[in-house]
């Protein structure tokens, strides 16, 4: 519920390009903004009282259903299948590794959590980020960056730094980057986090984790490489179009880039053609995004408050937010916060990292440190505009 109130033409024009939405800072084209208990002043010069944030969501634990000696690692993404009945996860086999392991990564469940079929054994070393494109193939990237003690067992075995397109019966039709060999230059990688594909088969990828390249890249649908933006191993900056630890890509259905810059505790928004749109930094400390076919996007932070000292950036401990998933919608301008599931846990460090939301709402996150699932179900409807259901 919003009060709004007139004020005088000389308060409007104070009112500045400037908005902080949750604790962070946005540049609009209206005015001054402060959410989640604050006050937002518009162009038009009507000042608003808003409410807090609420957090619409429940928690469940156990849903999956896995054969005898089977468990879940770090789930590194969610998406619901196009059916509308099934789910499709990645799973870093049983723990945080799948190099010299013969357990499946990718795994389809059923809306009740029964797991239905599996595979990809033998082809992974530390997947990482994943993908469901438009035409019903899966994507997944090798996430380890050379140096990186999760990446060495893999590029010892030939594995590491690629991104794989794999059909839904598990035969990969496609590799971006040589196997086991790091780089910079168009034709490799350096442990790549994250992939999105557009609806005219364009890909994007962010490359690379935590100490690898400081990247988005975007290739053609053949493969062909197309454009970069950003820098190699060490060229971490603050700086707009500039990464540290770009950690997970995504599209929205106007075909807009949504890199989660993670070391910068920020969110860069691009146009299709690699220009900056927005950075936005009311979504916490972001490592993983999901974004539903209402263009409503998911935002999960679980290291924001934890300390993280050293190289490459010793900025990144963002003190002062909450762990937690961030709910905003992308069809208002600056898509502020309506929206925080906190997280529900005691803090024991790193916390959720990836996550899908199926058709019904509900939201499927992969926990760093406990290694588990957590599945969080709506009891009431999202306070957004435009909902397809």
């Amino acid at each position: 519920m919003r009060h709004a109130y007139r004020i005088g033409a000389a308060a409007a024009a104070v009112s500045s390009l400037l908005a902080v939405t949750s604790g962070g800072l946005a540049v609009t084209s209206g005015g001054l903004a402060v959410t989640s208990g604050g006050l937002a002043v518009t162009s038009g010069g009507w000042l608003y009282a808003q409410t807090s944030t609420t957090n619409p969501y429940r928690v469940m634990l156990g849903w999956e259903k896995l054969p005898e000696g089977r468990t879940l690692g770090i789930i590194s993404g969610a998406f619901p299948d196009p059916d509308g009945r099934h789910l499709w996860m990645l799973d870093r086999c049983g723990g945080n590794q799948c190099a010299a392991t013969d357990v499946d990564p990718i795994l389809k469940f059923d809306l009740d959590g029964n797991l239905v079929e599996s595979f990809g054994a033998g082809i992974f070393a530390f997947p990482h980020g994943f993908y469901l494109d438009h035409e019903g193939f899966l994507w997944v990237t090798e996430g380890g960056s050379h140096g990186d003690a999760r990446a060495t067992l893999g590029e010892s075995l030939g594995l590491g730094h690629q991104v794989l397109k794999l059909n839904r019966q598990g035969e990969v039709v496609m590799r971006l980057g040589e196997a086991g060999v790091w780089g910079d230059g168009p034709g490799h990688f350096n442990g790549p986090s994250g992939v999105a594909v557009a609806g005219n088969g364009d890909i994007w990828v962010t490359d690379g984790h935590r100490g690898g390249n400081n990247r988005l890249v975007k290739f053609s649908s053949d493969g062909t490489f197309l454009l970069e933006v950003g820098g190699g191993v060490g060229s971490e900056s603050r700086e707009p179009s500039r990464f540290s630890d770009p950690h997970d890509v995504k599209l929205d259905s106007r075909g807009r880039v949504y890199v989660a810059d993670r070391g910068n505790s920020r969110i860069q928004v691009f146009d299709p053609d690699g220009n900056l749109l927005y950075i936005w930094t009311q979504y916490g400390k972001p490592s993983g995004l999901f974004i539903d076919r209402d263009d409503i996007l998911y935002v999960a932070d679980g290291l924001s408050g934890t300390p993280r000292t050293g190289p490459p950036d010793p900025w990144r401990s963002n003190f002062g937010w909450e762990k937690g998933i961030r709910i905003g919608d992308l069809k208002e301008e600056q898509a502020w916060v309506v929206h925080f599931v906190p997280q529900h846990d005691e803090d024991i460090g790193p916390g959720l990292e990836f996550l899908g939301v199926d058709f019904a709402g509900n939201i499927y996150a992969g926990e760093i440190n406990r290694e588990r699932l957590v599945r969080y179900v709506p009891f009431r409807p999202l306070d957004v505009r435009g909902r397809s259901r």
